[in-house]
């Protein structure tokens, strides 16, 4: 295995099986080591490019789709050579705006999401979003409202795809059944957290996604550090957040039976926990989010790892799932 491309989902576009996630763009990163990660990820094969019209934690919100658009803004190709994914549904703030509870709150009301789309598309400097994704469900909003909008930014080319985050597996069958009454695409993807520690969604968002043909776009897949050899670090003098090692010293047990199995392995742990995700069929590109170039290359290392049975049992042993899909894992 190595960095591939693969249909997201049952949908014709290619994405890379592993998309690079910018949270940490402007933020832990600067602007100019961005501009090398972003670089190498195209080089190393990595055309799909996660960020949101809320990140931009270093300064303001929308500063992260700044960067990106700045890199855009270079030529020689990049923005043909990416399948943008960005978000809509947070507050994105920003000093030159006046405050507005449509742009200042949470929801995915048909001005918000045109709004949004606008704006985002100004600070990436391109004409079109490839996937547009709708960052939590809106339950107070009507489907009608909320097909019409992204329905008419898709009739104008300026969305390809439409695809959410942090849904439940019901609210992606609404989501689908509603488009199809209306005889529109649909969702193509969900981005959920899922890594080892956190298998929830093996109860029904993966049973969703496998169903109406999304492809799972995992979040968090190394649970905010958690799986990336942390006992390790720590005896390495890392210091952590109180907060952190507090659920470092709950899981113990687990992580110290999970990092000597990785040492078995020859694998660092980051590497066992992504490839992990990539056995799963249902998963088309786990999100990762590199600070550095060198994390970036050593990601990339999950891709060429094959875990066999006796592997994957174990860390089915360490980190047990909720027990299948629903309703088998609990009423029989």
């Amino acid at each position: 295995m190595s960095v591939q491309h693969k249909r997201l989902g049952k949908h014709g576009v290619l994405v890379s099986n592993l998309c690079l996630g910018t949270m940490n763009f402007g933020w832990h990163t600067s602007e100019a080591d961005a501009f090398k990660i972003m670089d190498r990820a195209l080089e190393l094969g990595i055309n799909f490019f996660d960020t949101a019209d809320v990140y931009g934690n270093g300064g303001q919100q929308g500063d992260t789709e700044l960067i990106l658009g700045r890199w855009f803004a270079l030529g020689e190709g990049r923005r043909d050579a990416v399948v943008l994914a960005t978000k809509v549904y947070n507050p994105v703030k920003r000093k030159e705006n006046q405050p507005e509870p449509n742009t200042d709150g949470r929801s995915l009301s048909a001005m918000k999401i045109k709004k949004h789309c606008e704006g985002s598309l100004r600070r990436l400097q391109t004409d079109w979003i490839d996937i547009y994704q709708m960052h939590h469900v809106d339950r107070a909003c009507p489907w009608d409202e909320l097909w019409g909008a992204f329905g008419s930014l898709t009739q104008q080319g300026k969305v390809v795809y439409v695809g959410s985050s942090n849904f439940a597996g019901w609210d992606i069958a609404t989501a689908c059944q509603e488009a199809s009454k209306r005889g529109m695409m649909g969702l193509v993807s969900e981005q959920s957290i899922y890594h080892l520690d956190n298998r929830t969604v093996e109860l029904e968002v993966n049973p969703a996604c496998d169903h109406y043909g999304l492809g799972l776009i995992p979040w968090s897949p190394l649970g905010g550090g958690l799986l990336g050899g942390v006992l390790g670090k720590i005896e390495g003098g890392r210091r952590m957040d109180e907060s952190f090692m507090k659920q470092v010293e709950a899981k113990r047990g687990q992580l110290e039976r999970y990092e000597a199995l990785c040492k078995d392995l020859g694998e660092e742990p980051a590497t066992v926990a992504l490839a992990w995700l990539l056995h799963n069929p249902v998963v088309s590109a786990p999100i990762i989010g590199p600070r550095t170039l060198e994390q970036l290359n050593g990601a990339v290392r999950a891709t060429e790892v094959t875990l066999d049975d006796d592997t994957l049992r174990k860390l089915d042993e360490i980190f047990p799932g909720p027990g299948g899909e629903a309703p088998n894992a609990y009423a029989w």
